[in-house]
């Protein structure tokens, strides 16, 4: 398998992170989050000589939706998200689009719910239905090779925000404590922004109430 990390640069000079996910074999892959610059993302494909099979969103924010259209139009691939928030895709007040200064509006190919799993080849991928940051926000769990892309969610030392639409503190505090933090310690955490971290090291945060020690 090979996990590839991009950090992309989106309108109001925000930068998120965009994942690469590929079966070295069958050369499946999949694009976490497309937020911006296309063309970027687009280079590492055709350099993994990827087969773009699916277009997965944790949430439906502008600032990692905004490169989606562009990106299948160019690439193909099946845009994946929640249930609850494929609304979001074509409401610009809950996508906050219009706020971001980002044009994306279009249709899911599917929705999906808790507990669904995805295949690119011998890779699979469960989708963790995390609500707190939006309410159909997700998370992506790999078990084989231990690590889970976060979204919004969870970020080294903190928490995605709550005070948007759909956001909840109290949904977000039990998605992380019921089902983040339940995973085990070694799994590498990939969030939406910023540096990658472990389980066992955001943990003192949800259960102990214990700030982040670092080294």
């Amino acid at each position: 398998m090979i996990l590839k990390r991009m950090k992309v640069l989106t309108p109001y000079e925000l930068y998120t992170n965009v994942y690469i996910i590929q079966d070295e074999k069958t050369k499946e892959t999949m694009v976490v989050d497309p937020g911006a610059e296309v063309d970027k993302i687009i280079e590492m494909l055709d350099i993994l000589k990827a087969k773009l099979k699916y277009i997965y969103l944790t949430h439906c924010h502008g600032d990692h939706i905004g490169g989606v259209s562009e990106l299948q139009k160019r690439k193909g691939g099946k845009i994946l998200i929640h249930s609850f928030d494929a609304e979001g895709l074509t409401n610009p007040d809950i996508s906050l689009t219009n706020f971001l200064g980002i044009d994306a509006s279009f249709e899911p190919d599917s929705r999906l719910n808790d507990k669904d799993l995805l295949h690119l080849g011998n890779v699979e991928l469960r989708v963790i239905h995390t609500p707190g940051h939006t309410k159909g926000g997700t998370c992506l769990y790999c078990s084989k090779e231990g690590f889970l892309i976060s979204g919004d969610t969870l970020f080294r030392g903190t928490w995605g925000r709550t005070d948007l639409p759909t956001g909840s503190i109290d949904d977000i505090m039990n998605s992380i404590t019921d089902k983040l933090m339940k995973l085990p310690d070694n799994t590498i955490v990939y969030p939406g922004h910023g540096k990658a971290t472990l389980i066992k090291e955001e943990k003192p945060i949800y259960l102990d109430l214990q700030p982040r020690l670092d080294d």
